[in-house]
């Protein structure tokens, strides 16, 4: 078994799970900043959270980073887009 990166706990990667999902588990959070992170199809999963969750809180967009990463080996390697969108939630 080979162990699994720790994340920060500030850090929310989504996947498959639906968008309201993300939103609530944002809410519940107790830190100040939020990072949410996603690749591939999983982009539009992330927005979507995210703007769930800035309307239903007082929350704003500190940071948005866009990029992309080599998946795979020398016979399918792959681009992946990536995004990282840092919230501040406003007391």
């Amino acid at each position: 078994m080979s162990a699994q990166p720790s994340v920060p706990s500030n850090v929310i990667l989504i996947g498959k799970k639906p968008p309201m999902a993300y939103a609530t588990a944002m809410i519940v959070m107790p830190e100040k900043e939020i990072v949410v992170k996603a690749r591939g199809r999983a982009i539009s999963t992330a927005v979507s959270a995210v703007e769930i969750f800035r309307r239903l809180t007082k929350a704003s967009v500190k940071d948005i980073k866009i990029g992309s990463e080599q998946i795979g080996q020398e016979p399918t390697k792959r681009m992946v887009s990536t995004i990282e969108i840092v919230l501040v939630k406003e007391v």
